[in-house]
């Protein structure tokens, strides 16, 4: 089976993503406006800063999926994470706005709800869980950061889109039974909602941060390639591993003792056998850099 369906199955789900956050900012600021939905129109205002973050995804996933070259021998996988940053911002201030909104609405007369609006914020739950759904299944599959970023956003939209459903349903029902209280539903939503929202910045943009700042990968991993390197004979110990992320790869830098009278080819032949088994058992790992250190009987 070709691998080109796979590689190019997260931009299609970005521009599924972008074309679907544009159709639906479009949808709750047109219904918000024409029906008074304080709380469809700031979904709809969060949901254009939606359409940023997937073009900054779009874009960042293109420049990850060039080659090295003379200025970036390690690639540029690093540019999704620089879009998961931007992601995490962004979610960062709407979660801001959101709460200004929620705020806002208990001292101001509360809109009369509207069906249509209540009808648009369920389109708008429902799509964006399939969104969520579509979007992390192949983001995972690819270890794609920028996809996996955007999908947390759209579950962010399924948090706002259901305080919407919630807060224009219990306008209705007040409305219906004549209960002013459940006017204010909408923004006791939209409160809990911003925590929800906060929440999901802060793990992205820690984990953005964490990769750009050169963190290691876990100590699970590590252990795991310290049992991978052990297991070949003519390693005889191993000096040093390091290994972090590059966006959607992994680099491994290693130093290893072998035995000292060996000639350079056979050495070379070393460090040839030690990256095969790496990469055949990790298949997000790009490169390994190895340096031997030779190494002696104690008797010797």
């Amino acid at each position: 089976m070709s691998r080109k369906p796979i590689e190019n199955a997260p931009i299609i789900a970005v521009w599924i993503s972008l074309i679907s956050n544009i159709i639906l900012t479009i949808l709750k600021i047109v219904v918000g406006t024409i029906f008074h939905s304080p709380v469809l129109l700031a979904d709809g205002y969060h949901n254009a800063g939606d359409v940023v973050a997937s073009a900054a995804a779009l874009t960042s996933m293109r420049i990850s999926k060039r080659p090295a070259d003379d200025d970036h021998p390690y690639g540029h996988g690093k540019a999704e994470v620089i879009s998961s940053a931007i992601v995490a911002i962004i979610l960062g201030v709407a979660a801001i706005y959101i709460a200004y909104e929620s705020i806002s609405a208990f001292f101001n007369e509360p809109e009369k709800a509207s069906i249509i609006a209540f009808i648009t914020a369920v389109v708008s739950l429902v799509w964006k869980q399939v969104l969520y759904v579509y979007t992390i299944r192949i983001g995972k599959k690819a270890n794609s950061k920028g996809l996996i970023a955007t999908a947390y956003d759209h579950l962010a939209d399924v948090y706002a889109s259901l305080a919407a459903v919630l807060g224009i349903g219990l306008a209705l029902i007040g409305d219906y039974y004549h209960i002013k209280i459940l006017a204010y539903g909408d923004p006791i939503a939209g409160i809990i909602v911003t925590v929800l929202v906060f929440k999901l910045a802060y793990v992205i943009g820690k984990e953005a941060l964490d990769t750009l700042m050169e963190k290691s990968v876990s100590p699970e991993r590590l252990a795991d390639f310290t049992t991978l390197i052990s297991s070949i004979p003519e390693v005889k110990r191993i000096d040093r591993l390091r290994a972090r992320e590059h966006g959607h790869y992994v680099l491994v830098d290693l130093r290893v003792g072998v035995h000292g009278e060996l000639t350079v080819q056979e050495g070379h032949d070393i460090i040839r056998k030690i990256k095969q088994a790496i990469k055949e058992n990790n298949h997000d790992v790009d490169e390994v850099l190895i340096h031997l250190n030779p190494w002696y009987d104690e008797g010797e």
